[in-house]
């Protein structure tokens, strides 16, 4: 996949599965919405139930700094199914204002947080690798 064909689908995603791994080498994985600004991608805890506000995520993202965001497409016709992987580093953002455009970028991009505005901590990651995969590319009979 071309660059450009990747940050659209990357960009137009609406959710993203984040990995984070502890200092223990432990993994952890879940669900994130998420905005895509240049080569870092952000994310911000929000209202949705919690089982409790220590999040492991956030836990790992401040041990190792390791995270690793998947973007995927399913569809029962396998030839549309695609990934993209982004791997980098993550921290929590402690800058008000790249705290203020992550979040705006989030409300651009979900109508919901225009109405809830996610009040939880910003995450960014800063993407050092793209991989991608497209059952249409590699399809040699395409």
């Amino acid at each position: 996949m071309a660059a450009d064909e990747l940050r659209r689908r990357v960009g137009s995603a609406r959710v993203a599965r984040l990995a984070t791994v502890g200092d223990d080498g432990t993994p952890h994985l879940v669900p994130v919405c998420f905005a895509l600004l240049g080569d870092v991608v952000y994310h911000a805890v929000d209202e949705k139930p919690k089982r409790h506000r220590r999040l492991r995520r956030l836990e790992n993202i401040q041990a190792t700094g390791n995270v690793c965001l998947l973007i995927d497409e399913y569809d029962e016709d396998w030839s549309r199914l695609w990934w993209v992987r982004l791997d980098g580093h993550g921290w929590l953002v402690a800058d008000p204002a790249e705290e203020a455009a992550a979040r705006a970028a989030l409300a651009d991009k979900y109508p919901q947080y225009v109405q809830r505005p996610p009040a939880g901590p910003v995450v960014a990651m800063r993407v050092t690798h793209w991989s991608a995969w497209s059952a249409a590319e590699a399809d040699p009979t395409r």
